[in-house]
């Protein structure tokens, strides 16, 4: 449900952000910012408000433990806050976004990642690649540091440096947090334990493993970087091999209506499926798994129950999009070289 107006931040023209319904949105915005300058995720920003609803998100102002970078929240109230201002030059929207601002680099962890959350414990204190919650962080900054059009009027010269060192030190958490196995790095896991920098445990069905969605758009990220260092071009030739390595052949996951009459999942033979790829991979044999809330893990989507097996991204093309932009990356790397 709240997906709908994080859309807005890259569907909108330039001159909605002037009108009355761009206005409620930010109003709101800044009503469900903390004080300590994130934000909660899966909030309706689009929704409107009664005085009484209004006073009591008020009244939660000081509540810290909800603010994330999770499910793209802070992220993209950051991004709105920027487009409106770009519009209206309204002070409060500037303001807001500094304090959003300063909120990520308070988060920041000292090995250079971000965790899900500023103020809780568990899992949650992980570096948290999972949905691309420190991915979309990543991107935010470097706009920044890369003076984009989109922040260049609500930040200044000082804010883009202090965006760059922020990335820098994020590529090399990414860099350190590599899995590497004998003696090669290979891709990810969806959280890394924010001490020892190894594959972290999340929920009872995210366990240590690779990961085929996160370490996509992490790739993707990195490739994305001018003249990257041979630790950077390392990396995404490894993440590379391993992606051929890891996908899945003569295999397609099919919607189909099951005996009771729900929508249901399978995974079906078919010599002509393009490649997939599985969400999670065991760390010592790569044989893709699926697990259910017990914990368990189980090596056909069949046999979780219906609840997670409809529930949750298991499969997917992710890494696809990435052998163009591959192609293209080392074409330009060559040509770096003569």
């Amino acid at each position: 449900m709240a997906r709908e107006w994080r859309s807005f931040v890259k569907e909108k023209p330039v001159e909605w952000f002037g009108s009355k319904e761009a206005e409620c949105i930010a109003h709101n915005i800044l009503l469900y910012q903390r004080s300590c300058g994130g934000w909660p995720k899966n909030v309706r920003m689009s929704d409107s408000l009664s005085i009484p609803q209004e006073a009591a998100i008020e009244d939660e102002k000081e509540l810290t433990q909800d603010a994330t970078i999770d499910n793209g929240a802070t992220t993209t109230e950051l991004a709105f806050l920027a487009r409106i201002y770009n519009v209206t030059k309204h002070p409060a929207y500037r303001e807001a976004f500094a304090k959003g601002f300063k909120f990520l680099q308070k988060m920041q962890l000292s090995n250079g990642g971000w965790p899900q959350f500023y103020d809780r414990k568990g899992y949650y204190t992980h570096i948290t690649y999972n949905d691309n919650a420190m991915v979309n962080v990543m991107i935010l900054l470097k706009k920044l540091a890369d003076r984009d059009a989109l922040f260049e009027q609500i930040t200044t010269e000082s804010d883009a440096s202090i965006a760059r060192k922020m990335f820098d030190k994020g590529v090399d958490c990414i860099l350190k947090t590599q899995i590497v196995v004998d003696g090669t790095p290979t891709v990810w896991c969806a959280q890394h334990d924010e001490k020892t920098l190894k594959p972290a445990k999340a929920r009872a069905y995210e366990l240590p493993s690779f990961s085929g969605l996160e370490s996509a758009e992490i790739t993707k990220l990195l490739m994305n970087i001018s003249n990257p260092s041979p630790e950077i071009i390392r990396a995404v030739k490894s993440a590379m091999a391993w992606f051929d390595r890891a996908k899945i052949t003569g295999k397609k996951l099919e919607t189909f209506t099951n005996s009771e009459g729900k929508r249901d999942r399978r995974l079906v033979d078919d010599s002509l499926a393009a490649p997939i790829w599985a969400r999670f991979y065991n760390l010592d044999d790569m044989r893709p798994f699926v697990c259910d809330r017990d914990g368990v893990k189980k090596y056909d989507i069949s046999e979780i129950g219906y609840e997670r097996r409809t529930g949750y991204g298991w499969y997917g093309d992710w890494p696809q999009e990435l052998y163009p932009k591959y192609e293209k990356w080392l074409r330009k790397l060559s040509k770096a070289k003569k």
